[in-house]
């Protein structure tokens, strides 16, 4: 169940730091009041799945896989540049958060 939490997690930030970008600076009420909602939202399944998981794993899985889906949606949602460097970079952070998880938890 921990890891179902860190998932949710994952995406109610995605989903914050989207309508934050949507927020326009926090001028738009609804995306605005959305990014709080989101954001409140993700720290609580956090702080569930950190009942069961060591600090060190879900909080890099939760900041590592954010970060790669966001910049996928920059890319492909809000055109976004892409380069080489890009897509290599988002892989990396995809390797490290696998490699992490790898290492064994309790």
């Amino acid at each position: 169940m921990h890891w179902l939490y860190l998932a949710l997690a994952i995406v109610l930030e995605v989903a914050g730091t989207t309508s934050m970008k949507i927020s326009s600076g926090l001028t738009k009420l609804v995306p605005s009041v959305l990014v709080f909602v989101f954001y409140g939202g993700s720290i609580a399944m956090l702080a569930l799945a950190l009942k069961r998981l060591d600090i060190s794993i879900a909080y890099a899985v939760w900041a590592g896989l954010g970060t790669a889906t966001i910049a996928v949606i920059g890319i492909t949602y809000f055109q976004e540049s892409v380069s080489a460097i890009k897509l290599v970079s988002i892989a990396l952070i995809i390797v490290g958060v696998v490699g992490l998880n790898l290492s064994g938890t309790k």
